[in-house]
C-alpha cells in the first residue's frame, strides 16, 4: 500500500512536471502499473486446471463488466486484442485503457464495494478485502489529471516481467523540489487544487450515493414496521380463531362418537349385503366369461371349417378350368388329325392307282419279245416300283402308333386322341377305347 502511494505521488508530480501527458515508455508509469499488479495479485486465490494452477486478477476484473455496463468497452476491446493469449496479459491491458478513460478508480470503487463477489477470487486477508483496497481506490482518483497515450498493439503484455524498481523512490524530494522553478510550483498548486476538486466531486458523489442508500432503508424499514405491526394483529386474530376452533372440534367429537357408533353398524350390515351380491355377481360373470370363450373357440373353428371349404372349392374350380381347356385341345388336335388322316388316305389310293398303272405297264412290257430293246426301261420300272413299295411300307409303319396306356398299336386315325395319364403329367396318345374309359375315371373323381 505504501508502494502504491509512492508510485501515485510521484507519477503525479512528474506528469505534471512534463505536461500532463505520458506514453507508454515513461518508467514512472510503467513503475505504477507494476504496483497497481502487485496489489491485484495480494492475496489471490489459486484454481487448479488441466494445465496446473492458476493464479490471476482478470476474473476479478472481469466483474466490472457486470457492475457497471460502461466498462464493456474496455473488456470487449481486451478481448479483441490479438497479441494477448494469456489472462495476466488481458488484466495488464484493461488497466491501461481503464487509465486512459480516467475511469480507473470509479471501477476500482465499484469491484472493492462488492467484497460478496470478491470472496470468489480472494482470501479474507487480501488487499483488496481489506480497507486498504478504498484507500488505494481514493488514491486512483488523482490519476485523472493525467492524459495517457498508449499503445498496446506492439507491447508484448503476457512476457513481462512486473518488477519494482525502488530506487526511483529513494531519492531526496527535497532537493529536486528547489531546483525546480517558480514556474512549475504554480502548476503543481494549480494541479493539487484540481485534484482536490475532482476529490470533493467524487466524495460528494459518494456521500448523494449513501444518502440515497440510507433513505431508502428508512423507507424500507418503516415498510417492515408497518408489515410487522399487522403481522403481529394477524397473529392474535389466527390464535384466538384457533383456540375458537378447537373448542368446536372437541363438541363436533363428543357427538361425532355418539352418530358413529350407529352409522357403523348400518354400514357393516351394507357391507356385508354388498359383499354377498358381489360375490354373485362374480359368478355371474364366471360363468358368462366360461361361455363367451367356448363361443369364441366354436366361432374359430367355424372360420377354419369355411376357409378350408373356400380352398377346396378353389381348388375344384381350377381342376374344372384345367379339364375344360385340356378338353378343347384335344378336341382341336382330334379335328386336325382327323383332317391330316383324310389327306395320307387320299395320297395313299394316288399311290396305288400309280402302282397299279406301272404294274400293268410292266405286264405289258413283259408280254412284248422286244425285251432287249426294253431292257432298260424294265429295269427302271423295276427300281421305280420298288422305291414306291419302300416307300408305302415306311409310310404304313409311320401310320401305325402305338398307345401309351394299353400299349397297342394302331393305326394313326384310332390313336388320334391324348389326354393326361397318371404316370405323366403332360398329355399323351392314347387309343379310342383308353380315351372314353379315362374320361370316365376323372369325372368320377375330380381331385
Amino acid at each position: 500500500m505504501n508502494m502504491a502511494k509512492l508510485s501515485i505521488k510521484g507519477l503525479i508530480e512528474s506528469a505534471l512536471n512534463l505536461g500532463r501527458t505520458l506514453d507508454s515508455d515513461y518508467a514512472p508509469l510503467q513503475q505504477f502499473f507494476v504496483v497497481m499488479e502487485h496489489c491485484l495479485k495480494h492475496g489471490l486465490k489459486t484454481k487448479k486446471t488441466f494445465l496446473g494452477q492458476n493464479k490471476s486478477f482478470w476474473g476479478a476484473l472481469e466483474l466490472v463488466e457486470k457492475l457497471t455496463p460502461e466498462a464493456g468497452e474496455i473488456t470487449a476491446s481486451v478481448k479483441d486484442l490479438p497479441g494477448l493469449k494469456t489472462p495476466l496479459g488481458r488484466g495488464r491491458a484493461w488497466l491501461r485503457l481503464a487509465l486512459m478513460q480516467k475511469k480507473l478508480s470509479d471501477y476500482m470503487k465499484t469491484i472493492i464495494n462488492r467484497k460478496d463477489l470478491l470472496s470468489e477470487f480472494y482470501e479474507p486477508n487480501a488487499l483488496m478485502m481489506e480497507e486498504e483496497g478504498a484507500v488505494i481506490a481514493g488514491l486512483l482518483v488523482g490519476l485523472n489529471v493525467i492524459d495517457a497515450n498508449l499503445c498496446m498493439k506492439g507491447e508484448d503484455l503476457d512476457s513481462q516481467v512486473g518488477v519494482i524498481d525502488f530506487s526511483m523512490y529513494l531519492k531526496d524530494g527535497g532537493h529536486s523540489s528547489k531546483s525546480a522553478e517558480g514556474d512549475g510550483q504554480i502548476t503543481a498548486i494549480l494541479d493539487q487544487k484540481n485534484y482536490v476538486e475532482e476529490l470533493n466531486r467524487h466524495l460528494s458523489t459518494s456521500v448523494n450515493a449513501l444518502q440515497a442508500k440510507v433513505d431508502a432503508l428508512e423507507k424500507s424499514n418503516t415498510k417492515l414496521t408497518e408489515e410487522l405491526a399487522v403481522a403481529n394483529n394477524r397473529i392474535i386474530t389466527l390464535q384466538e380463531d384457533v383456540e375458537r376452533v378447537k373448542e368446536e372440534s372437541s363438541y363436533h367429537l363428543e357427538s361425532r362418537k355418539v352418530i358413529d357408533g350407529q352409522v357403523l353398524g348400518e354400514t357393516r350390515k351394507q357391507l356385508k349385503e354388498e359383499t354377498l351380491l358381489r360375490l354373485d355377481v362374480e359368478k355371474e360373470l364366471e360363468v358368462q366369461i366360461g361361455m363367451k370363450q367356448e363361443m369364441e373357440l366354436s366361432m374359430k373353428m367355424l372360420e377354419k371349417d369355411i376357409c378350408e371349404k373356400q380352398d377346396a372349392l378353389v381348388e375344384l374350380r381350377q381342376q374344372l378350368d384345367d379339364l375344360r381347356t385340356i378338353n378343347q385341345q384335344l378336341s382341336h388336335k382330334s379335328q386336325s388329325a382327323d383332317a391330316s388322316s383324310k389327306q395320307k388316305s387320299e395320297v395313299i389310293a394316288r399311290l396305288e392307282e400309280k402302282i397299279n398303272q406301272m404294274s400293268g405297264t410292266v405286264k405289258q412290257l413283259e408280254t412284248r419279245r422286244y425285251r432287249q430293246k426294253w431292257c432298260f426301261v424294265f429295269f427302271y420300272l423295276e427300281l421305280q416300283i420298288h422305291i414306291l413299295k419302300t416307300q408305302l411300307a415306311f409310310f404304313f409303319s409311320f401310320l401305325q402308333k402305338q398307345c401309351k396306356n394299353c400299349s397297342m398299336v394302331f393305326c394313326e386315325s384310332c390313336v388320334s386322341n391324348e389326354l393326361p395319364l397318371p404316370s405323366s403329367i403332360l398329355p399323351e396318345t392314347v387309343c379310342s377305347a383308353c380315351y372314353s374309359l379315362l374320361l370316365q375315371q376323372y369325372a368320377s373323381t375330380p381331385t
